[in-house]
């Protein structure tokens, strides 16, 4: 299903990363996923084998918890694929 405004957003990311920075380049990537372990296994799997750090903490109550991902990508269209693999995980909130 194609989303107009999905499209749009990710456009506009693409020409941002193209201006502001240098590829290949690390890019930081901060999800918030409700905590359910498969969840956040399922966001670990997608950046296997990518060399990318993954750090994650739990809110104070315990109910959410946020995962932020340093991958070094080769260029804004990988910076987009990854966001759009993420996207699919139930639940998941890119910020």
């Amino acid at each position: 299903m194609k989303n107009e405004s999905s499209d749009e957003f990710y456009k506009r990311l693409k020409e941002e990363l193209l201006r502001t920075s240098a590829w290949p380049s690390d890019y930081l990537y901060k999800f918030i996923v409700p905590t359910d372990p498969s969840k956040i296994k399922t966001i670990q799997r997608i950046f296997d084998n990518t060399g990318a750090v993954i750090e994650s903490r739990k809110s104070s109550k315990g109910k959410y918890t946020s995962l932020s991902v340093t991958v070094n990508l080769a260029n804004p269209d990988a910076v987009i694929s990854y966001y759009k693999e993420v996207a699919q995980v139930e639940g998941v909130i890119s910020l």
